[in-house]
């Protein structure tokens, strides 16, 4: 009897919630352009690449890979992510006016930060030893009216896959929002490749999919549209980064309020039973 009891209410309880797992996916890299994007260090500013991702339900975010380029012979000193919120949030509204538009660019400051020596381990894993990308953006960040540069031009090195797993998850509602890698080198330059767009399979498509971005420190907090307000031309090109994230998603407040009324009905079912049988003992 207890267990027909027990499996009642443990079918009733949406017990899935606890342990759907969550995949973002942007798909295969095109070679259509290279971004820059490193943390600062001794002789270098920061420069931050985005690309956006919905969630539409809460998520623990544990794991997740990017690809980029890196030049032969590299060497990784450092490995940072950040999630975005999407602007206004974190953010000064109205903004500064340096940038030709903020709509739908990442906030001004990071939400959530992870990085390799404190909450973030990496892998480094070669995928091409030769590849080259046929624009890339480096050093062309200008506010208003310089924005627009056209991109800094082809560029050639090994194409790496970095994955990393993170010790303290990533802990986010639904909501949509943008994610930021970010790579230091002993020599050269990071640059984190686009993927297709629109995503198509093996990537997992969501509506809207929002354009790459682009700062740096001299930029910041504004953001550039990378294809649009860098590169342009007409039509400009949009891009994407590549990327995938995964964890777990997490329960709605409504489900752990419905599953903790289900262990306490189960807890007030079986004292009554034991009850009944003892006082027929």
């Amino acid at each position: 009897m207890r267990i027909a009891i027990l499996s009642v209410l443990v079918t009733a309880l949406p017990i899935s919630t606890f342990a759907d797992t969550l995949f973002v996916d942007t798909g295969n890299v095109d070679g259509r352009m290279a971004m820059a994007s490193r943390p600062d260090s001794s002789g270098k500013i920061e420069i931050e690449a985005a690309d956006d991702f919905i969630l539409n339900a809460p998520a623990l975010v544990n794991s997740g890979t990017f690809t980029g380029l890196v030049p032969t012979g590299y060497s990784v000193s450092g490995v940072t992510v950040e999630i975005y919120r999407v602007f206004p949030a974190d953010s000064n509204n109205p903004p500064s006016g340096n940038v030709p538009t903020r709509a739908n660019s990442p906030s001004d400051v990071a939400f959530e930060s992870r990085a390799s020596g404190t909450d973030l381990n990496f892998t480094a894993t070669v995928l091409n030893s030769s590849f080259t990308a046929a624009n890339s953006v480096l050093n062309g960040i200008h506010p208003i009216p310089g924005q627009t540069t056209g991109g800094d031009g082809a560029v050639t090195g090994q194409e790496v896959q970095f994955s990393f797993t993170l010790t303290s998850p990533f802990s986010l509602s639904s909501d949509h929002y943008f994610f930021v890698p970010q790579v230091e080198l002993n020599n050269g330059e990071f640059y984190w490749l686009s993927s297709v767009r629109p995503i198509v399979a093996p990537g997992t498509p969501f509506t809207p999919d929002l354009q790459a971005w682009m700062r740096n420190e001299d930029l910041d907090p504004d953001w550039l549209r990378v294809g649009t307000d860098i590169v342009g031309g007409t039509p400009s090109p949009t891009f994407n980064g590549a990327f995938s994230l995964s964890g777990v998603a997490t329960p709605e407040p409504a489900s752990v309020a419905l599953f903790g009324s289900g262990m306490i009905a189960l807890g007030v079912l079986l004292r009554r039973r034991r009850r009944g049988i003892q006082a027929r003992s």
